[in-house]
């Protein structure tokens, strides 16, 4: 059994209470290594409860976190988005556990083949601040109906979500099903040192490689959600305004603290300006108050405020033109940045080599199709791309000429919420996937299972080798 903290329990009882918890998950484990789908879909159908009941609390905690955080968006970003995906996994639980008959070769026959879903043990999530239930929860569906018994760290940027989220999963599971861990950054370090049998991970690209070395000391397979610089490209053939509204809710939903937020729009040279005023228009129409509203939300931490404030400076100062869509000078003190636009920035400038993670949209002017795609290339691979036009030809350019995580046509963010799509990221912005069945797959082993059939004879291919083998595999060759 682990002993993580075997040196550390006099003086640290969490990190004592985390090995503790992870042997109890090990040992509920081997006590029922297949739950029924009846037990996956009680377990599903606790969360849901949980969530239902305590959907006031979970609206009040996320916002003492955030300095203010708006009502709508914590009901859809935190409670109906995370909604979704139980009951979608609760609804197919059953099939996804089926196995699942596949060809075999005529060589092969009469044996037969099949995949048998089987569950992969102990779980690890880690969850970041931005999303702290959904991210937390959004997973657990997924792993909670492979069979799995599951451990969740969540952020120390949000203690107050943090704290409720351990509340209720506390109320909705026993010991050694489902349990919550809190801490500092040394308990998340401890957390991702533990032997799971899969670890899913939501954060930034720093983090992101942190947690996948220090999983791989115990071979422990990762899937990793990160961000980056997710395009929204416009394309000649867009109807503007819609697009203007989509890319503004995508920016400015939660303060533009989504990682799948459009980072910066790529617009053809000859359309910027009327890119922006359809910007401006779109901002002002859906916050037609920014400075009273209680639809806009705050920035997390005086941290983050400080770092997308420093941002906007040093982008004014290389000379971008630099529009504010609301007075910032004024939102400062509820640390509430307005949607700030900054026209043809430098590549170079920090703003467009890291993930800006709040309410800063820099457009960026292309000359064609090739040029916008070329400019997306040479960056890390976007976990998102979102592309507005009606012109088919040029969207297949697009599609196929990128790689991304994801990608919505026509608006932006939507396909994160799709959970017949599966989520996550490529390259620089992540590995591998969750949501719905694909959820599934990633927290099971999906164990290959071949029978032999009572009458077949291989013995004719077990030595001692003779001319005859070599006629029998020259036969088989021909149905290969």
């Amino acid at each position: 059994m682990l002993t993580l903290a075997e040196t550390n329990d006099a003086v640290d009882p969490a990190l004592a209470e985390l090995s503790r918890a992870f042997n109890a998950h090990k040992a509920a484990f081997a006590s029922d290594f297949n739950p029924s789908c009846s037990e996956r879909e009680r377990r599903l159908d606790r969360l849901v409860d949980v969530l239902n009941q305590n959907e006031d609390k979970i609206v009040s905690a996320v916002s003492k976190d955030f300095g203010h955080r708006a009502r709508m968006e914590t009901m859809f970003g935190e409670i109906v988005a995370t909604i979704g995906g139980l009951s979608m996994a609760r609804r197919n639980v059953g099939k996804w556990m089926k196995r699942r008959r596949v060809p075999t070769p005529l060589h092969m026959r009469p044996g037969h083949s099949y995949i048998v879903p089987q569950a992969l043990g102990v779980v690890g999530i880690i969850a970041p601040w931005n999303y702290p239930f959904f991210l937390a929860l959004s997973p657990l569906a997924p792993a909670i109906a492979a069979g799995n018994r599951v451990m969740i760290k969540p952020s120390e940027l949000t203690p107050h979500s943090s704290d409720l989220l351990k509340e209720m999963i506390t109320e909705a599971f026993p010991d050694g099903e489902v349990t919550v861990h809190t801490g500092d950054v040394e308990l998340g370090a401890a957390f991702s040192s533990l032997p799971f049998d899969h670890l899913l991970f939501t954060g930034s690209t720093a983090v992101g490689k942190k947690v996948a070395e220090a999983a791989a000391q115990n071979l422990t397979p990762v899937t990793l959600e990160l961000g980056g610089k997710s395009p929204a490209i416009i394309d000649q053939s867009a109807n503007l305004e819609k697009a203007a509204r989509s890319i503004v809710f995508g920016k400015s939903f939660n303060a533009g603290q989504t990682c799948v937020a459009p980072d910066y729009v790529l617009a053809p040279r000859w359309i910027v300006g009327a890119v922006v005023n359809a910007l401006g228009q779109a901002f002002e129409s859906m916050y037609p108050d920014v400075n009273s509203t209680s639809d806009y939300s705050s920035i997390v931490s005086d941290r983050h405020f400080s770092r997308l404030t420093a941002l906007v400076a040093d982008a004014a100062a290389s000379g971008a033109t630099v529009i504010e869509l609301g007075n910032n000078a004024s939102l400062e003190s509820r640390r509430k940045m307005a949607l700030t636009i900054v026209i043809d920035p430098s590549r170079e400038l920090a703003l467009m080599q890291e993930e800006i993670f709040g309410p800063i949209l820099p457009i960026v002017p292309y000359e064609s199709v090739k040029g916008a795609i070329d400019y997306v290339n040479a960056g890390d691979r976007p976990l998102a791309l979102y592309w507005f036009g009606d012109d088919a030809d040029r969207k297949s350019q697009i599609l196929a000429g990128t790689v991304a995580g994801g990608v919505t046509i026509n608006d932006t963010n939507w396909h994160v919420v799709q959970e017949n799509l599966p989520f996550g990221g490529v390259g620089a912005s992540g590995q591998g996937v969750y949501h719905g069945a694909a959820g599934f797959e990633t927290f099971s082993h999906m164990k290959p299972v071949f029978e032999q059939s009572r009458f077949t004879n291989t013995k004719m291919l077990q030595p001692p080798y003779s001319p005859q083998t070599e006629k029998i595999l020259n036969f088989l060759r021909r149905f290969i």
